[in-house]
């Protein structure tokens, strides 16, 4: 059963790739990468890796892929002149397929596998616990520092794209929160004495 599905989830992923390449309409293609991403996660399943499935299945399917969906069918973009524009780089792009296309026929061809291997993969997680919690206290426990530097930089980077995308424009009119809690009452509102067949 598990060949079956190994074979059935790599078949999908590899079909789910492909079609993501070749759909002619934008919102097929992230449907067809959400199938991609679904078997990659059940390729995760396979190898025990539950909490990287999941990882996968709650980030890329749940937020990107459906974000681009969003913008997909939101935004009116001319994908016909995309197209034109992408035919252009065609041959370039073949070549540059074909070359890493050569590479992993070398590398599968020069591929021995190691009799230690899977005895190795089955010592790195402890016997008496399961993958997510040995992974959580590896994260949280051997490499914490670490971890919190990692965040720490992703902050950083994440503060520096918003002030160099952080543009005021003169001609938008903004909200100041601060003007209006301390605005007097007094000059915000003018009292007008009007006389009857007399207009302002």
């Amino acid at each position: 059963m598990s060949v079956f599905a190994f074979y059935l989830f790599s078949i999908s992923a590899i079909l789910g790739g492909f079609f993501t390449v070749t759909a002619r309409q934008p919102v097929h293609s992230v449907l067809w990468l959400i199938l991609a991403f679904l078997s990659s996660a059940g390729l995760f399943v396979l190898l025990g890796a539950e909490f990287v499935a999941m990882l996968l299945v709650i980030v890329y399917v749940g937020a990107v892929a459906v974000l681009f969906l969003f913008v997909v069918m939101m935004l009116d973009v001319d994908f016909a002149e995309l197209k034109a524009e992408m035919a252009k780089y065609m041959p370039l792009a073949l070549l540059i397929g074909l070359i890493i296309l050569m590479q992993f026929v070398m590398a599968f061809g020069a591929w021995e596998a190691n009799e230690a291997a899977e005895t190795m993969r089955t010592q790195v997680m402890p016997v008496d616990k399961h993958n997510t919690q040995a992974l959580g206290l590896i994260l949280y426990d051997q490499y914490f520092l670490l971890f919190q530097l990692a965040g720490l930089i992703l902050l950083v980077a994440m503060i520096g794209a918003i002030v160099l995308t952080l543009r005021h424009r003169q001609d938008v009119k903004r909200q100041n929160v601060l003007a209006q809690m301390y605005r007097d009452p007094a000059k915000a509102m003018e009292l007008r004495d009007v006389k009857p067949g007399q207009g302002l």
